[in-house]
């Protein structure tokens, strides 16, 4: 298992240089992109587009200004945006991180506890009306989009019904720190979190659903029922936690890629200052310094949260250390 880790770390430095070497080389070395004259403001004369691509050291080689670069996101962490420079990078998502964090931790606890809540009552009710029923549901939350279903949410909860009994308690879009108002933190964040889970909860279930049917006859099932386990323990103990090595590999990368930017859409609709909403404004403005920042932080997650399931997924099935 050791020597697992070790080769997965080893794997991972190398994938981590090779992201930024990429990213650095499609936002900076691409024919016809000029970040300089996009930071010498409007017009700029070519004097001074001079000017500043020799303050950037991007007259220089390539080799050089990656590793400029580099240096000025991991180590000195003075990069500035190129729209905005009173806007320092490096603070700017640090600042953004908790909310996407808080956004999508609470939605992922959502998602497990119902997608496992409704495959197991949908192979405990295999052959009924309740099982087609419950797949029905979950494809419906898989074909609603997260920004359709939010902008209903919000012309419920935000105009049509907000001054009902029902939405009263809704607060304005936004976010509220949770070490600043612990109930005005949930309050604000129980819409996108439904919001974003709904998708999950869906396909999670259908998984979930199918991998306890393919082991139902393996083997080692048959065994547990035939020492007179109660059908409980055999679905909860042996069926489950073998179905689950699928779910923890699907699980991790999800959370990662929401994490590392993939809950964009949810956090413009509800206006969550997250990093989603950061790559978004970004985007807009086409803020070089920034993209490439979010564009490598999301990256950079995902990566590690990869290697994080991978040591989890040889921890659950001892095969996978041999690979």
């Amino acid at each position: 298992m050791v020597a697992f880790v070790i080769r997965r770390l080893i794997g991972l430095v190398f994938v981590l240089f090779a992201i930024t070497v990429i990213t650095f080389l499609i936002f900076f070395a691409t024919p016809g992109v000029d970040p300089a004259r996009q930071f010498a403001g409007r017009n700029p004369s070519h004097a001074t587009v001079v000017a500043v691509r020799h303050q950037l050291g991007l007259d220089r080689p390539l080799p050089v200004q990656y590793a400029l670069m580099m240096k000025r996101l991991f180590i000195s962490r003075d990069l500035v945006s190129y729209g905005n420079q009173a806007l320092e990078v490096v603070p700017a998502i640090k600042a953004a991180t908790p909310v996407t964090l808080s956004l999508v931790i609470g939605a992922a606890v959502i998602w497990i506890v119902f997608s496992i809540l409704v495959g197991l009552l949908a192979v405990v009710f295999k052959g009924t009306l309740i099982d087609p029923l419950l797949m029905i549901l979950a494809l419906i939350g898989i074909s609603m989009p997260v920004f359709w279903l939010g902008e209903v949410a919000n012309l419920l909860t935000q105009d049509r019904l907000h001054d009902t009994v029902r939405f009263s308690w809704v607060p304005p879009l936004g976010y509220v720190g949770f070490t600043a108002n612990p109930w005005q933190w949930f309050l604000h964040l129980i819409i996108p979190w439904l919001t974003l889970s709904v998708l999950y909860i869906g396909f999670y279930a259908r998984v979930l659903r199918a991998d306890l049917l393919d082991v139902q006859n393996a083997d080692y099932i048959r065994t547990a029922r035939a020492k007179g386990l109660t059908p409980q323990n055999v679905l909860i103990k042996h069926m489950l936690r073998t179905s689950m090595i699928t779910f923890v590999s699907l699980f991790g990368l999800d959370f990662a890629v929401l994490v590392g930017g993939g809950a964009l859409l949810t956090e413009v609709v509800f206006g969550l200052p997250g990093v989603g909403l950061l790559t978004y404004h970004s985007l807009n403005g086409l803020d070089l310094p920034v993209i490439m920042a979010t564009v490598l932080y999301g990256a950079f997650f995902i990566a590690i949260m990869s290697a994080i399931v991978d040591v989890v997924y040889a921890r659950l099935d001892p095969r996978v250390r041999l690979s």
